[in-house]
Order: C-alpha cells, then structure tokens, then sequence
C-alpha cells in the first residue's frame, strides 16, 4: 500500500500539495539536501522513495541503526562513481539519523558539501538536539505532521478497495472511532490494525466495530514515549496551563501523562516546581500544598496517588501568580557572575578569635531585634552594590501587603 507517486501520496499537504515548498522541487526536477522531522508512520521514507522515482536518479538507503561509518563511505563511493556531469547526484536516504554517532554524521559533511550525493534524513526526534550543527546547516528542515482524520479514512478506504487481498473481502467500517484512536496519526499502525483485525473476523464478512477493535487490540491506544519530544511536548502544555490558570487544561495533560504511564515523581516534582515559579509569593500557600501532595504520592503510590496531585494542580491553577521570586534569584545569579566575589562587610562578619575581633569583624553590627519593629537601617550588600535590586514584588493581594510593610521600614 506504499505510494508511488505524489498523487496518491497522502497528508502533508503543506510540503507536497500544489504550491509547496517539496512540490514545487521535485517538479523543477532538483532537489536540495533536507532532513525529515515527524512522528512515526507518517510518510518520512515514502516521501523520499518517490522523490527518487521522480527525478530517476541512484537511490542508496542506510538504516542508522545498523550502519557504520565504512557503510557509510561505502555508500558515498559508491555514489561518487555513479555522478556524470549535468544529472542529479544521486540520492542517500538514511533512516533514524538521529541515531547516528558525531564521527558517522561527520563522515557526510563532505559528500553533502561537495554535492556528492543529495542527503535526505528522516527522523523522529528534534534534529537541534540529535544531529550535529554543520550538517543541519547544510540541510533543509521538513516538520511532518501527524495524520489527520480525513487523512486516515482515506488510507482505510484505499486498502480495503484496492489491497489484493482485502479487496477480496467484502469489509464494512461500521464504526472508525477505535481503528483511529488507536492508530495516533500513524499509517502503518492503522494498516497493521486493520489487517490484525480481519484476520481475526475469520472467513466471511468482515464489519469493523469500535467494540471489535478494542477487543483484540486491548492495548493502550495513547501515543507517549517517556523519552522522546512528545514527553516534553506534554509537561511543556500542563506547566503553561497551571500559569495560565486553566485548570481543566492542567487536568487534561496530566491526565495525559498518567495513561501514558508517565512517572508520578516526575509529575509531582513539576508540580512543585510550578507552584514555587508561577504561583510563588502571590500565594505561599502552593508550595505547601505541593510539596504535601508530592509527599503523598510517594507514601501511597498509584493510582490513588492521583488524588492529591489533582488538588494541587487545581490549586495551583486557580491561585493568583507571581514569579518575582524566581525573577529575583535569576538578577542576583547574573551579578554574581558580572561581580565575582565580592568581600562580606566586616560589619556582618563572625568574630568567633580575638584576631578577627581585633581585625574589626562584626563591629558595629546592629541587631534588629533590639530596635521597634525588629528593623533596623543597615547595609547588608557588599560596598560595591549597595544600591543594587534584586527583587521586584508584583501585584497581587499577599505580595502587595508584604511589599508595604518592607517599604514602611524602609521610609519610602
């Protein structure tokens, strides 16, 4: 069911529909070095195999997994003494590249420079992190999307109706829901799917039922790889919903996370994070409640652990935020790192010997709980910075009346 040709290629329309970018290449017959960046199945290796039907040149694969740097150079001899003047250079598709190590990425960079060979990378992972920066600077980048709805029905449609075997079958798809659900965007699981699901109907009429579906599938249907880009994709939407105060949004990601089986240390510790971030002096209070739920998560464990992590993310989401605290310990880290190490007042030094005492540690050291309302003027930075800012309170009602009370001490 593999296409051959852009026509009958289906989905990411926004790179080979009439007018896109990749169309309007391999149409012009010449195409660039470029890396393919999407989830699984959903036409990385088929997209390259039909460019190189297309413009009919050498097409060399090389699977990351199981290549080395020799395959590697094998390959582009190979290629270098297939190249004549004025014809396309032949073409290497190399598979989960980003599983290649620095040394084998590095063993491209002449061949892709000198035009020895057209690279076309597909994977599965952010090639920011996974490939190396001369070789991404010498590609172009193609996001593929997940497979749409419309997208996957008519993959269904065009395997029942035209597969040699299926079309035998008289198959009905009375109900598509779980096939879908089940399938996440992924052609080849939507295939391998359906082709497990007539096998198991037996001789006859075959009618797909959600009901069907999930009895022999009986699988968790949610796409969630605790390693891979959609895991920070995820705890990235659940963070940004608490500090957007969107609880059921907050709801939704983490309930995401649980069936996906996500660790609920990981989440707990991102809860506390948020509240000590995001929430942090508008509502003291949240760092409390998160810090509790993490401790309780810990002592009963799952599934009713999901209990007091759902208050505290509700919690969180529907408390007033501030995140000066955070701003402020992020202006004192720069300064240090601009200031280095500047001297301690000797006024706030410890005089523990005769020494130190004599040497003016501690002298003139006021302490506060001798003067009205436990202050006292004092400097407390280094001679350097004593006019320095860290932090800056924001409005909120608790962070507002702290803020008046230290500007009451300070005359202001």
């Amino acid at each position: 069911m593999r296409p051959r040709t852009l026509d009958e290629y289906v989905g990411q329309q926004h790179l080979v529909g009439p007018g896109a970018v990749l169309r309007k290449m391999i149409d012009a017959g010449h195409i660039s070095s470029f890396i393919l960046w999407g989830p699984p199945g959903v036409g990385k290796t088929t997209l390259a195999q039909i460019i190189a039907n297309k413009l009919e040149t050498p097409f060399y694969t090389l699977s990351a997994v199981t290549s080395g740097v020799k395959d590697v150079r094998e390959v582009i001899q190979k290629a270098a003494a297939h190249r004549f003047f004025n014809t396309p250079s032949p073409i290497l598709f190399i598979d989960e590249i980003h599983r290649f190590s620095k040394s084998q990425q590095d063993s491209l960079l002449g061949a892709v420079e000198k035009g020895t060979v057209t690279l076309i990378g597909a994977t599965t992972e952010n090639p920011s992190f996974e490939v190396i920066r001369p070789l991404l600077s010498r590609c172009q980048l193609y996001v593929l999307k997940s497979l749409e709805k419309e997208d996957l029905l008519e993959l269904l449609h065009r395997a029942i109706t035209q597969d040699v075997e299926l079309k035998q079958r008289h198959i009905e798809l009375k109900e598509t829901g779980a096939i879908l659900r089940y399938s996440g965007g992924d052609a080849r699981k939507l295939l391998n799917i359906l082709e497990l699901v007539v096998e198991a109907a037996g001789s006859g009429d075959v009618v797909i039922t959600d009901a069907f579906v999930e009895q022999q599938l009986q699988a968790n249907p949610l796409a969630y790889d605790k390693g891979g880009d959609m895991h920070y994709d995820i705890i990235s939407a659940f963070i940004k919903s608490i500090r957007g105060s969107d609880p059921d949004a907050a709801l939704y990601w983490m309930a995401r996370m649980i069936e996906g089986g996500e660790d609920p240390q990981f989440i707990a510790r991102r809860v506390v994070i948020s509240a000590a971030e995001d929430i942090g002096l508008a509502n003291p209070n949240a760092l409390l409640l998160a810090n509790a739920a993490f401790d309780a998560v810990m002592k009963i464990g799952w599934p009713e652990g999901r209990i007091p992590l759902a208050e505290a993310v509700v919690y969180l989401a529907t408390s007033p935020k501030s995140n000066s605290a955070y701003l402020g310990i992020d202006k004192a880290l720069q300064c240090v790192r601009k200031t280095g190490n500047q001297p301690v007042p000797l006024h706030l030094r410890n005089a523990p010997t005769k020494l130190m005492a004599d040497l003016g540690y501690h002298d003139g050291y006021q302490y506060p709980h001798d003067f009205p309302g436990h202050w006292v003027q004092q400097q407390y930075l280094p001679d350097g910075l004593q006019n320095a800012h860290f932090w800056e309170p924001q409005h909120s009602p608790a962070e507002e009346q702290q803020t008046k009370r230290w500007k009451g001490f300070r005359g202001e």
